[in-house]
């Protein structure tokens, strides 16, 4: 990782880690880069024995990313008061700027929190008001000092951090963004990644506000927003791996029409590959599905006996947040339909053995799990090209794949395969 990797990238690596946190928290899968990026950030950020939610952990290394890496590990906390202040202090630009890249520090995290894991409100009650003083510091900046070379730089971390005080609750923040988007469409200086960074959060925030009206119209919104965005920003690939996405969610017939368009009229290599890869996986539907081992309780796991039952076969991981939050619903729909002929095979990417048996066992997830410790080099999921988490692949009583989207209507798709 660049040690001089600063702010100036937010609306790059920096906004698609926030924008990626925030799509994780509702969510959607990440694929391996996405997670290992994530993974590297929470590690960065001292963080790994911290005890807080997945999601929080990934907003605050978001947080503490802001600053390069290399000032990160090495300097001392700053004390509170300078961390919660809104204003800065510094009447010269450079002075000013270094104050405000200084008092980016990672919070000092309450003590209490070491013995007593805080629950996901007192975390989000925590940051929010170090989140906001961030924006205005940021705003202070280049209110102060609007010719400076740094002013784009402050108003994108304005934005980038009102996103996150948007996510963590603070609702009054959404007026504050879209004048920022504005202010910032406006500027001259924005690159087009940048502005396409922007516009994508328009389109994401779109798709969030259709989830009252079912999946199907959240995805359908998405889609509509990246077209007009491929169309809009013709040679950004970002516009192409959001259709990727769009792909993902979809029923085949539907992706594969997205997919074969890609592969067809690509921006980039990657994503002719990428769009190969899913009609590779797509081309698997209707097809027997082989998969033999021993799980990790011992028990002798093969799909091709498990004939005249309906199985799912789910890849997940217990440090995954979208994974484990579709485990009650999981649970739930093999708890109701076990008996009726429903069966798990689970493919964990988890690393460490005890992760895996400990979870399983909390909540009860009694169904086999495949466990080699290899993470994203996991056995199955390199052999089914498993690029994102989680999945969830069904196979109909004739032991073939039916759908790779198990997680939409899950209960609903396994009765309607029971009954064939």
């Amino acid at each position: 990782m660049n040690p001089d990797w600063s702010v100036a990238t937010l609306p790059g690596y920096i906004g698609r880690f926030v924008h990626r946190a925030i799509r994780a928290d509702r969510g959607f899968p990440w694929s391996e880069t996405e997670w290992r990026f994530a993974d590297g950030a929470v590690r960065l950020s001292t963080m790994r024995n911290f005890s807080a939610s997945p999601t929080v952990k990934l907003v605050l290394a978001a947080l503490v990313l802001a600053v390069a890496p290399s000032r990160l590990v090495a300097a001392p906390e700053l004390a509170t008061d300078a961390l919660l202040s809104h204003t800065l202090q510094a009447k010269e630009p450079d002075a000013a700027w270094t104050e405000l890249q200084k008092s980016q520090r990672r919070p000092p995290t309450p003590a209490e929190w070491r013995t007593k894991s805080p629950t996901q409100e007192e975390q989000e009650k925590f940051l929010v008001p170090y989140v906001l003083a961030v924006e205005d510091r940021a705003k202070a900046f280049y209110t102060a000092f609007p010719s400076d070379s740094h002013a784009l730089e402050a108003k994108l971390q304005e934005f980038e951090f009102a996103s996150l005080a948007l996510q963590m609750g603070a609702k009054d923040q959404q007026t504050r963004m879209d004048a920022l988007e504005k202010l910032l469409l406006a500027d001259p200086g924005l690159s087009n990644q940048q502005r396409f960074s922007l516009r994508q959060s328009d389109v994401e925030r779109a798709a969030k506000a259709k989830e009252s009206e079912g999946e199907a119209a959240a995805l359908a919104e998405f889609e509509k927003g990246a077209r007009a965005l491929q169309k809009e920003f013709p040679k950004e690939p970002g516009a192409q791996k959001m259709l990727l996405e769009a792909a993902a969610g979809n029923a085949p017939e539907k992706a594969r029409v997205i997919l074969q368009e890609l592969a067809a009229n690509p921006v980039s290599e990657e994503i002719r590959q990428a769009a190969a890869d899913q009609l590779k996986k797509l081309d698997a539907v209707g097809k027997p599905v082989e998969l033999q081992f021993t799980a990790v309780d011992g028990r002798e796991v093969d799909v091709s006996k498990l004939k005249g039952k309906v199985v799912m076969l789910d890849f997940w991981a217990t440090w995954c947040p979208p994974c484990v939050a579709e485990v009650p619903h999981v649970v739930e729909t093999y708890n109701k339909l076990h008996d009726k002929g429903f069966e798990i095979i689970g493919v964990s990417l988890d690393k460490e053995k005890s992760s895996l048996t400990q979870y399983v066992a909390e909540h009860k997830m009694t169904w086999p799990q495949f466990f080699d410790g290899q993470y994203w080099q996991n056995k199955y999921a390199r052999q089914f090209g498993i690029d994102s988490i989680p999945a969830m692949w069904l196979i109909d009583k004739q032991g073939h794949l039916r759908d790779m989207n198990g997680r939409a209507d899950l209960s609903g798709k396994v009765e309607k395969l029971l009954a064939e």
